[in-house]
């Protein structure tokens, strides 16, 4: 660990004990607000799942082609129930464009679009 830090700090102009690795961490892409205007042939989007009206943004990323992070966090504790629903609408989006949808961690869900499918086996 020790020395990523210092290949971090090096590339950043500090030493190692001046490197606070959260804040570089969040810090990283920010030089690039205005990266969506990029062109790009697809986009790994994150989003925060709040409620079930941001299914719509998340279907039309992936009709368009990018890759969606999916946190289910806030709506997981607030309403089980909307989220199961809104789960099983991106589950059959998922499947009639020939894409795909698994969970990733507890609260995150990696969704993609036709033609890119995940491994779900553990070797």
């Amino acid at each position: 660990m020790v020395g990523f830090l210092k290949k971090i700090s090096s590339k950043i102009g500090g030493s190692t004990e001046d490197v606070d690795i959260d804040e570089f961490l969040e810090t990283i892409g920010v030089e690039h607000e205005n990266l969506l205007e990029e062109e790009a042939d697809m986009w790994v989007k994150p989003y925060l799942l709040q409620d079930t009206s941001d299914a719509a943004q998340i279907i039309n990323d992936l009709n368009e082609g990018n890759i969606v992070i999916l946190n289910i966090e806030p709506l997981y504790k607030r309403n089980s129930i909307k989220l199961k629903q809104v789960i099983n609408e991106l589950k059959g989006n998922a499947k009639a464009i020939d894409g795909d949808i698994v969970r990733i961690t507890e609260y995150k869900l990696l969704l993609t679009p036709k033609g890119v499918k995940v491994a779900k086996t553990r070797k």
